[in-house]
């Protein structure tokens, strides 16, 4: 898809580029989605568009259509839910949310409506301009709350049966009189399925007015109020075709495909996993493999639970209507069956089959170096993968009764580990614990190069199962991101990987990876690169027995904490009333004056303990920010929840001041004061986490040893992609022949070869040409890249930075080593703004640092530099001056 002939998503590409669109995400939206699910970059560049869009765009079409495409996965139903928030202020309150799938309607019910679930997606209470806002399931727009967020969900065809059929309390044209709506469409590709079957003349003339009957129903309701809105949601818009391209040329926003959610790292990496085993013997290494990972999130303790599906194909064409069902299910038969009469002999054959290096036998070695033989994995496997921890989703009406379980599969309380299905999972399945995809069948559909429709399918059913699986095992580390692409050999990679298990079938499994490639789930220029230490290098004192030092994440120590921060003390609480401002008007005769009957509105200043112990009492009960367990965390000193709303410490000299009139204020009711405090308290909470438990870099430096350190890594890169086409290429190979250096020859650098960025590359010729220079100073000089080895931690709020370099010089000087250790970081022109803080950070290390050292004869001294950039020439004159101080 050429992004040229899209004129919306092109003017707000040059307006990102220009950095004009919004950088701040409204409150409306930041503090009423829910807290676990922290904004994503994208997510909020999606907003950024979006709200540039509706206040500041000058071409804006009215009523506006606009279509978010964005990767499965993403978080579309999170852009849904944020979106409604943002419209409200807006004045916006009548959603209507349609689908072509039942299933995906009781999901989204649930994310928006439920809050009991585990995806409910906004906070545990909406606060937009100091009102309470509720979301209502509605069945129409008459006499809805004007207030309140009321939401119609529906199917396209159900909506255009009612509107056409309608009946009793059901929604009808008369709810769109006068009345500006919010339609979401999710998948919204099958609205262009049909565009595209109209226009390749492949439906009947019955089906043609089916579709332009309900096509006229949604677009009637769009038309009926020029301040309408139609957002429409997909991951596969199939914009390569003319005539759905030409549809959106002014509607396409925002397009974040697979291909950028992958680069991005969200989710798993996909691996093929080819076995010449039968088709229970495939599905048996699959749940070895699973096994696998269970217990390495528990050896982290992570409680999270792998789940296989084992996928059936069509029976094509099925001799009866329940065939395809019967195909799945006599499978799960089979493997109940093997299950239950599961020995030691079943998973030896599998640990025999196993190349030496594959991810199988690595499972099999870590069983064996647990201390769990085959018998004990056989009792585990029976236990895991038992009847009632399977589930079947074929038919309709199991499909439609497992639904909940289905779609709640990550939570601690749904034990299922296995999930047989044909097509059912296909589309709006949301599931991140799934790691294992069994095919089931070993038919290919691919003719004349072209990937079939099948071989598509099973692609596309693999990236929606290829989100990645959130964890941390240090707070460094990203939640949803993958972790482990510059350490392959890292034991958790296996945690982020989905593994697709298929008969040995060369030609398919090519097809299935240019599938993959199409998609953007797989790029075929991805590649792994062994990042290894030179030999001669780890025979050197220095690597043996030299140090690295680096500071520590600390979290601030709450214990000496007696009361609020003064910060929160000091401040005063804004709150305005509803004044409730009327005017009469008499008209009597055209010379007499007007009279208008209204109140002045004044300020006014209270302590919060003048509202009553009771209210405030009640107001901390609605947040449970306030549960008594959490506020201990912040304040261990904190007694009671008493003390805590008497004492002048704490909440009852808070300063609120009021704006409305003098009648309010003397006649403020209970409900009215209840309210103002719980808005109070909610600004509090929000500067409470503000103030406490903040993160921080220590200023005392740690040794480590170098060997521990510096280790040999595999590194994945995809080449030619990024704003830096040098990445993954050797110095020995590189993109560009001014970045050639053989690293073999070069004693002074530590490793064999270096895949940075050109700026690397260049920083690492600038060191060789500076080298004989230094040699005229120190013994030992030694320049080591820093993939992933090691973090500092900035001092003031715990920001983790990981130098790219760290150069080590050493001289005898008087009888004493004087070792410097020095961080260097080059940059890239389009990112010495961005990242400007990490610059300021490296030279803040120089002047204030501790080294706590036993060494006897060691002076050890650190030192940041400026960025390294060769083609500013302000920065690279700064660099090389501070660099000269060291030849000193």
């Amino acid at each position: 898809m050429s992004n040229e002939q899209f004129e919306l998503l092109n003017n707000l590409n040059s307006l990102k580029k220009m950095d004009m669109l919004p950088k701040e995400i409204p409150d409306s939206i930041l503090q009423n989605i829910n807290p676990k699910f922290e904004l994503r970059k994208y997510q909020k560049e999606a907003f950024s568009r979006f709200m540039f869009y509706m206040e500041k765009y000058n071409r804006r079409e009215k009523p506006s259509q606009l279509l978010f495409q964005m990767a499965t996965g993403s978080g579309k139903t999170l852009i849904m839910a944020g979106s409604i928030l943002y419209l409200y202020e807006l004045g916006y309150r009548n959603i209507i949310f349609f689908v072509d799938s039942t299933n995906i309607i009781e999901k989204t019910r649930t994310n928006f409506l439920n809050e009991e679930s585990s995806k409910y997606l906004f906070n545990n209470r909406i606060n937009i301009g100091s009102r309470i806002v509720t979301i209502n399931e509605v069945d129409n727009f008459q006499g809805v709350n004007e207030n309140e967020i009321n939401i119609h969900f529906t199917t396209t065809q159900g909506l255009h049966t009612r509107m056409n059929n309608p009946k009793e309390n059901s929604i009808t044209y008369e709810d769109f009189i006068d009345q500006k709506i919010v339609m979401l469409s999710d998948e919204a590709h099958h609205l262009n399925a049909e565009t595209k079957a109209v226009k390749n003349k492949k439906l009947t003339q019955n089906e043609f007015r089916e579709v332009l009957s309900w096509e006229g129903t949604v677009n009637r309701i769009f038309m009926s109020n020029k301040e309408n809105l139609l957002l429409e949601f997909t991951a596969t818009a199939d914009l390569s075709e003319q005539v759905i391209a030409n549809k959106y040329k002014n509607k396409l926003i925002y397009d974040y495909n697979l291909k950028k959610f992958y680069l991005d790292k969200f989710s798993k990496e996909v691996k093929v996993l080819q076995a010449n085993l039968s088709t229970i013997e495939r599905a048996l290494q699959a749940i070895v493999l699973s096994q696998y990972r269970y217990k390495l999130f528990a050896d982290h303790n992570k409680i999270i639970k792998p789940v296989v599906m084992f996928k059936a194909n069509y029976v094509n064409p099925p001799k009866r209507r329940d065939e395809n069902t019967i195909v799945s299910s006599e499978f799960k038969e089979e493997f109940i069956e093997k299950i239950e009469n599961l020995n030691v002999t079943d998973l030896q054959k599998i640990r025999d089959n196993a190349e030496e290096d594959s991810i199988i036998k690595k499972a099999f070695n870590y069983f064996d170096q647990s201390g769990t033989t085959l018998e004990n994995l056989v009792i585990q496997l029976k236990t895991a993968f038992s009847e009632d921890k399977c589930i079947s989703v074929d038919s309709s009406s199991e499909n439609k009764s497992n639904q909940i379980i289905i779609n709640s599969l990550e939570d601690n309380d749904n034990q299922i580990r296995a999930v047989f299905a044909v097509d059912a999972l296909n589309e709006g399945w949301d599931v991140l614990n799934l790691f294992d995809i069994v095919r089931l069948y070993d038919t290919r559909d691919s003719r004349n190069g072209q990937v079939g429709k099948t071989t598509m399918a099973e692609a596309q059913l693999i990236g929606r199962g290829a989100r990645n699986c959130p964890f941390q095992i240090d707070s460094s580390q990203p939640l949803y991101k993958r972790k482990y692409d510059d350490d392959l050999k890292n034991s958790l990679r296996v945690c982020e990987e989905l593994y697709y298990h298929s008969s040995h079938n060369p030609r398919y499994i090519q097809e299935l990876n240019k599938a993959l490639d199409t998609i953007g789930i797989k790029p075929s220029n991805t590649v792994e690169r062994n990042f290894i230490l030179k030999e001669e290098f780890k025979k050197t004192d220095f690597y043996k027995l030299g140090v690295i030092w680096v500071n520590e994440l600390k979290i601030r120590d709450n214990s000496e904490i007696v009361g609020l921060a003064n910060k929160i003390k000091e401040k005063t609480f804004k709150l305005s009333l509803n004044t409730g401002f009327t005017s009469e008007v008499i008209l009597i005769r055209e010379s007499e004056e007007l009279e208008q009957d209204y109140e002045v509105v004044e300020k006014t200043e209270k302590e919060l303990g003048w509202f009553g112990k009771s209210i405030i009492r009640k107001a901390l009960q609605r947040n449970s920010f306030y549960k008594f367990s959490n506020l201990k965390g912040h304040y261990p000193n904190l007694k009671s929840i008493s003390e805590f709303i008497s004492s002048k410490e704490y909440l009852s000299k808070l300063r609120v001041e009021l704006t409305g009139t003098k009648k309010q204020f003397i006649n403020l009711t209970p409900e009215q004061k209840l309210n103002i405090v719980s808005n109070v308290l909610e600004d509090v909470s929000k500067d409470i986490g503000k103030e406490t438990n903040k993160k921080y870099g220590s200023k005392t430096f740690i040794a480590h040893g170098i060997k521990h350190v510096f280790k040999d890594k595999i590194l994945n890169f995809n080449l030619s992609d990024g704003e830096d086409g040098e990445t993954g290429f050797p110095m020995k190979a590189p993109k560009v022949a001014s970045n050639y250096l053989d690293l073999s020859t070069e004693e002074w650098y530590a490793f064999e070869e270096n895949f940075g960025t050109s700026e690397e590359k260049k920083l690492v010729l600038f060191i060789k040409s500076a080298y004989e220079e230094l040699k005229k100073t120190y013994s030992e000089i030694y320049l080591l890249r820093n993939e992933r080895h090691f973090k500092l931690y900035r001092y003031s709020d715990g920001k983790a930075v990981e130098p790219d370099f760290v150069l080590f010089l050493s001289k005898k000087d008087d009888n004493k080593q004087i070792i410097y250790q020095v961080f260097i970081e080059p940059k890239g022109g389009h990112l010495l703004e961005k990242d400007a803080w990490k610059e300021e950070f490296l030279q803040e290390i120089k002047n204030d640092y501790e080294v706590k050292t036993i060494f006897q004869n060691k002076d050890y001294n650190l030192i940041g530099l400026p960025f390294y950039n060769s083609e500013d020439v302000n920065k690279r004159d700064e660099f090389k001056n501070e660099f000269n101080n060291l030849l000193s």
